[in-house]
């Protein structure tokens, strides 16, 4: 398994971003305003995926034995996480796309700017707590490795 890198959360961000501006191009009108919080959600996982980072780099940093399942929970819901923060990502820049440039004539569309840019900070922050939490599983380097002589 290798780590996330961001060749992997672009494509997510770009087709949420396309899927969300014809979205509310098509159905913008049908819609009630956006909830001003309606991305807190992801911060909030943002926020438990960061402190379980945390927790886990210092019990590897301590040298505390952790259980190869756990750890391997830990790297595919931080995998799963971050692309899900890169498609929210892209749906709620999608949002964002189509509301600023109607935000000059019609309300709801400059009440639903400020949720899109809500959505955008937590998306980007789940993004970031989910690759955390993927940095700090990985295992630190062996030093009595590095010190034996190669053979050969």
């Amino acid at each position: 398994m290798r780590f996330t890198k961001a060749r992997d959360l672009v494509p997510a961000a770009i087709i949420g971003a396309v899927v969300g501006y014809l979205a509310l191009r098509q159905f913008y009108g049908d819609l009630p305003p956006l909830p001003r919080l309606a991305g807190i959600t992801l911060l909030v996982l943002a926020i438990v995926e960061a402190l379980f980072g945390f927790g886990l780099r210092s019990r590897i940093k301590a040298g505390k034995p952790i259980q190869a399942l756990s750890a391997a929970r830990a790297v595919a819901l931080a995998k799963a996480s971050s692309l899900l923060g890169a498609i929210m990502l892209g749906a709620w820049l999608g949002v964002l796309g189509y509301v600023v440039p109607e935000s000059a004539q019609v309300d709801a569309a400059r009440h639903d700017v400020a949720s899109a840019v809500v959505g955008v900070v937590c998306a980007a922050a789940l993004i970031g707590g989910a690759l955390w939490l993927e940095f700090c599983c990985r295992t630190p380097p062996d030093h009595d490795d590095q010190r034996r002589p190669s053979i050969g």
